[in-house]
C-alpha cells in the first residue's frame, strides 16, 4: 500500500522524421509535481483482492498520444496515466500498465486479467451492455487533412478517411455517415484502417488518405505536433464522455467514481489536464456509466 504517490506531470513533443508524425519522441520540461495523498475512506471501498494486492492492473493500448503513449525512453505517459497515477494514489495502490491490443481489454477484464482499461474508451450505451464504466472525460470528434484540403466532414462521399481500428469513429462515426452517402445515391466514405494513431496521420501526410478522423484531444495533438503537415478539418463535433471500462457491478466503480471526484474537487485534476494541454474537455462530475447515446 502507498501513503502517497508523487505524480510528475510532463508534456511531449513530437520529432518529425521524413515528413511522418512520430508521438513517442522528446520530453519538454516537466510540469508541475503534485503530492497526491491516500484518502483511507475512499481506498476502503477497493475490491478485497485490489486491497490485498496493492496494485490495479490496467490494460492500456498505445500510442494514442497525448492520452497514453511511450516516451524516448520506453515509459507509457500522458494525460491518461497522470490522471490513473493521481487516482491510484488517492486508492493508496500501485497503477500496473499493460499493453494491449484495443480490442481485447474490455475481453481480459471480463475474464480477471485486468482489473480495469484506459486507453480513451468512449462510455457508451452499447458497450454498457458488457461493463460499467467510469467517467473522467469528455472528448469529440476531429477531422485533420492536409493543408488546403477543404475537407467537409459531413459531406465525404467518396472520399479515403483513416481510422484507428476498433475506436468508436471506425466503429460508429465512418460507417453511419457513408450508410447515409449510399442512402443519398452517392459513394461510399473508404475507410482505412490502422493499428495505431500514428499511422493515421502519417497516411494523411503522406497522401494516401483524404483525411483521418479521431477523438478531438488526439486530433489536435497529431496537429501541433505535425509542423504544419496537418490541419483542422472543421470544428469538434458529437462530444461524449471518456470511461475506465470495468467489470459490471464491481466494487473497483464506485472507488474510482469517488478518487475521481476527489481530484476534480480539489483542482488536481484541471493541472493535470491543462499540462497536457486538454483542458477543453475537463468534466466537473465523474459518474459510473454516464453515456449519453
Amino acid at each position: 500500500m502507498l501513503s502517497a504517490l508523487r505524480v510528475l506531470l510532463v508534456g511531449l513533443v513530437v520529432a518529425l522524421c521524413g515528413g511522418c508524425v512520430v508521438n513517442d519522441e522528446g520530453l519538454v520540461p516537466d510540469g508541475p509535481a503534485l503530492e497526491v495523498q491516500t484518502v483511507p475512506e475512499i481506498a476502503a471501498l477497493l475490491p478485497p483482492k485490489v486491497t490485498e494486492a496493492g496494485k490495479l492492473q490496467i490494460g492500456v493500448n498505445i500510442p494514442y498520444a497525448p492520452n497514453e503513449f511511450k516516451d524516448a525512453d520506453g515509459n507509457i505517459v500522458g494525460f491518461d496515466v497522470d490522471v490513473m497515477k493521481a487516482v491510484s494514489a488517492v486508492l493508496g495502490v500501485e497503477p500496473v500498465f499493460n499493453q494491449a491490443d484495443f480490442d481485447k481489454i474490455i475481453p481480459a477484464i471480463q475474464s480477471g486479467s485486468y482489473d480495469m482499461g484506459m486507453s480513451s474508451f468512449t462510455d457508451s450505451k452499447e458497450r454498457e451492455k458488457t461493463v460499467d464504466f467510469v467517467t473522467y472525460y469528455s472528448a469529440g470528434i476531429q477531422w485533420a487533412q492536409r493543408p488546403g484540403s477543404n475537407i467537409d466532414p459531413d459531406n465525404a462521399c467518396g472520399l479515403r478517411v483513416a481510422v484507428q481500428t476498433t475506436t468508436t469513429e471506425d466503429i460508429d462515426e465512418i460507417p453511419a455517415k457513408s450508410d447515409a452517402c449510399v442512402a443519398a445515391g452517392k459513394p461510399p466514405i473508404d475507410k482505412i484502417k490502422y493499428d495505431s494513431q500514428d499511422d493515421a496521420a502519417n497516411a494523411v501526410i503522406l497522401g494516401r488518405v483524404d483525411a483521418l478522423s479521431a477523438d478531438s484531444p488526439v486530433t489536435g495533438y497529431a496537429i501541433k505536433r505535425s509542423k504544419g503537415r496537418l490541419e483542422a478539418a472543421g470544428d469538434p463535433f458529437e462530444s461524449a464522455p471518456y470511461g475506465w471500462p470495468i467489470v459490471k457491478g464491481s466494487l473497483l466503480g464506485p472507488a474510482l467514481q469517488k478518487a475521481m471526484q476527489l481530484l476534480i474537487d480539489n483542482g488536481v485534476y484541471r493541472q493535470i489536464a491543462q499540462t497536457w494541454s486538454v483542458e477543453a474537455g475537463v468534466i466537473e462530475e465523474s459518474k459510473i456509466n454516464g453515456a449519453q447515446s
